[in-house]
């Protein structure tokens, strides 16, 4: 009974802070961090802990695979080396920074150590940057942080197994090597068969309840057999995430997708609250362990979780301003691009060769990026929003709980990494809309409107294809220019109208991931556009079922 009534308490708390947090003006998930940690301090509080284990193989995944689920691949694609920059190079290089900045400020802390609490500390956290979502961030920076945080974890939690190995010099160099290597590559492999094999058999299945009940075991289904074979799980669900999310537009229905959509945003917003509330709650056992086992306590502890975070926004920083200079430098190659790019459509237009139409292909799409990377431009301002929004979350304090028990300072070294994802939480999110604000980055995603239109005048003109290619109802004529009023007219048969408006959609949805491949339109703009001919198709369906009743 308790158990139910602790369940009933905590979603109406995140429900309850979903609805409060857009009237005060912040974020849901640093309200709930705030009610956990009020609760947490009240004397009739009972000492809150939870398993790291639960919360890395059993909250993790399925936030990691919902939010890669919902990623545009085509927009993942486009800043990968940026992502992957940020994921591996720079989770290495700050957490041997850190570690050798622990060295010194925490007396007789080894190297090994102080690098596995570089490890901890280091990556940002895919639940925590659904802040800077929320807030108003351009699409770009928002794309590049997700993708960060998604594959940063598993940079750090091997980086993370190999430090405390060493402590009992049972890792070389090479050692640590080839497992980042296995974790990555073996974690891909692994998530991409899942992703392939699981999206399969769901086509076979029509119904929606049954299709997403087998989506909610993917990200299990991937992340187990990888933990197992010592590659990183978490990649594992987020691979297994990617490959579903670009293919369900292709090989399952609006009815499954749409179910997917409602079930996995519920779950995402309980499980995402529920990471952050155990957060809040988790502080007073750490504190009072501290205080009694620490010199210097809790102070102590700030302090160095201060100087943890200030250094690793330092090293973020300078890894920023090079991403900038790069992309800058990526701008003003734009023409020469560009004339490359004219002189082999040139070359290969007309061409009857068997690969001619692969290329040309290729060759719009890189077109298409270019006019991506121009109008989205990565300046000074976006590099500044990159950095501050790049918040410490649930996985440096679930790393942390899995050091060792008989790890020196142990209490200490996990509170440390707790003020760093508090600390970041509470200041960088807590400002966050602000310098958004203040930068002139709200709303700045221009050009959405015309491109819908454009897109609306593409799907009209899939619909008259299509209408050139079927046998119309008598009386219907050869005029596209009444198609809308055609398909409403009620004097004709429904079930071939029916049938026509399914067979425009289709050939319509056909198009959209043409485009999609391709990288004609933005993500957001397909996006919605998909989204309408999915209800389209499902009010229609809807329809015709009535009437044959």
């Amino acid at each position: 009974m308790d158990s139910i009534l602790v369940a009933v308490l905590v979603v109406t708390a995140i429900v309850s802070a979903s609805v409060l947090a857009p009237r005060i003006g912040t974020a849901a998930p640093l309200v709930l961090l705030a009610i956990g940690l009020v609760v947490s301090l009240l004397p009739f509080t009972p000492e809150f802990e939870v398993d790291p284990e639960l919360i890395l193989a059993g909250l993790l995944p399925p936030l990691l695979y919902s939010a890669a689920v919902n990623m545009p691949t085509m927009d993942f694609r486009r800043d990968f080396r940026t992502i992957s920059g940020l994921s591996v190079l720079l989770v290495i290089v700050s957490s041997l920074v850190l570690g050798g900045v622990f060295m010194l400020v925490i007396p007789g802390l080894d190297f090994a150590l102080a690098v596995a609490l570089g490890a901890i500390v280091s990556p940002t956290d895919a639940v925590a940057t659904s802040i800077a979502k929320r807030l108003g961030v351009p699409s770009r920076v928002v794309t590049v942080l997700e993708g960060e945080s998604l594959l940063n974890d598993a940079t750090a939690l091997v980086l993370l197994r190999s430090a405390v190995a060493a402590t009992a010099a049972s890792v070389s160099l090479a050692g640590i090597l080839v497992d980042f290597v296995w974790a990555v590559v073996g974690a891909v492999s692994i998530g991409w068969i899942v992703g392939a094999v699981v999206l399969r058999i769901r086509a076979r299945i029509e119904d929606a309840a049954l299709t997403t009940a087998i989506s909610f075991t993917v990200p299990f289904v991937a992340f187990l057999p990888a933990e197992h074979l010592g590659a990183s799980g978490l990649v594992a669900a987020v691979t297994a995430g990617l490959v579903m999310g670009h293919g369900q537009a292709r090989h399952l229905g609006p009815k499954q997708r749409l179910s997917d959509r409602q079930n996995w945003r519920t779950i995402e917003l309980l499980l995402e609250g529920l990471v952050f509330l155990v957060m809040g709650l988790e502080v007073s056992a750490l504190v009072q362990d501290v205080e009694e086992t620490t010199e210097g306590g809790v102070l102590k502890a700030m302090v160095l979780a201060a100087v943890a975070l200030a250094v690793a926004l330092a090293i973020r920083a300078v890894y920023t301003l090079a991403i900038v200079v790069m992309e800058r430098r990526r701008y003003r190659r734009s023409p020469q691009l560009r004339e490359a790019l004219d002189e082999w459509s040139t070359k290969v237009e007309g061409s009857e060769h068997p690969r001619a139409e692969r290329i040309r292909r290729r060759l719009r799409r890189f077109s298409a990026d270019i006019d991506f990377y121009d109008a989205s431009r990565f300046g000074r301002r976006e590099g500044f929003i990159l950095v501050w929004a790049g918040m410490r979350g649930a996985v440096t304090l679930a790393a942390a709980q899995t050091l060792p028990t008989d790890t020196e300072n142990r209490s200490l070294l996990v509170l440390v990494a707790f003020f760093v994802a508090l600390t970041s939480l509470v200041v960088q999110g807590g400002t966050l809309a602000w310098f958004v604000r203040r930068l002139g980055l709200a709303g700045q995603e221009e050009g959405v409107d015309d491109e819908w239109q454009r897109v609306n005048a593409r799907m009209m003109a899939a619909a008259g294809d299509v209408l050139d290619d079927v046998e119309l109802p008598a009386g219907l004529g050869d005029v596209r220019g009444r198609v809308t009023q055609a398909m409403q007219d009620e004097s004709f048969d429904p079930a071939v109208m029916y049938d026509v408006r399914l067979e425009i959609i289709e050939r319509q949805r056909q198009v959209l991931l043409q485009e999609r491949a391709e990288g004609t339109y933005s993500s957001e703009v397909l996006t919605r556009m998909l989204a309408q001919l999915d209800a389209d198709q499902i009010g229609i369906e809807l329809r015709r079922s009535g009437d044959s009743a």
